[in-house]
């Protein structure tokens, strides 16, 4: 871990192209979510194809009440890696100064290794390296460790490992 970064790694019993599958297609993220924001892919988002594919996310925090996130791909290797980019699509009433702002800077990315034993090695990147806006800064990370774990353990269920 670093100062802007969480990394996590599990093994999952599951050949890398079943577990790309599940993180190309949106509609299957609120399934792996370990974070409890997710509530459901927005509009009729099909799996993601490459760099620069969008997907919005509807999402709540207690703190903010329910706002949707635009998802942009900024990494994409079939069977991998695949990361995206979120950005405040539509702002929770209880902050609309939020709504309308570009990214973030922060990224979530998932390497893929196979191990050659029909395993896999997923690591899970959070990254919050390039958010320069300092009152973002101070609410980051976002997301835990534990959390993020959380994700990687749903992710193992999800795919049969």
């Amino acid at each position: 871990m670093s100062a802007t970064q969480l990394r996590v790694s599990r093994s999952v019993e599951a050949p890398a192209r079943r577990i790309f599958d599940l993180l190309s297609d949106p509609s299957r993220h609120t399934e792996i979510d370990g974070s409890g924001m997710l509530r459901g892919v927005a509009g009729g988002t099909g799996p993601m194809t490459g760099v620069g594919d969008e997907f919005f996310m509807d999402m709540h925090q207690d703190a903010l009440g329910d706002y949707r996130m635009a998802n942009k791909i900024v990494a994409f290797e079939r069977d991998r890696l695949i990361g995206w980019q979120p950005r405040m699509d539509r702002a929770p009433e209880s902050a609309p100064e939020m709504g309308g702002h570009g990214p973030r800077g922060q990224t979530y990315t998932y390497e893929l290794s196979e191990n050659g034993d029909g395993t896999t090695t997923v690591t899970q990147v959070y990254d919050w390296s390039a958010v320069t806006a300092p009152e973002i800064v101070a609410r980051m990370p976002r997301v835990s460790e534990a959390q993020l774990l959380d994700t990687l353990d749903r992710l193992a269920a999800a795919v049969g490992g």
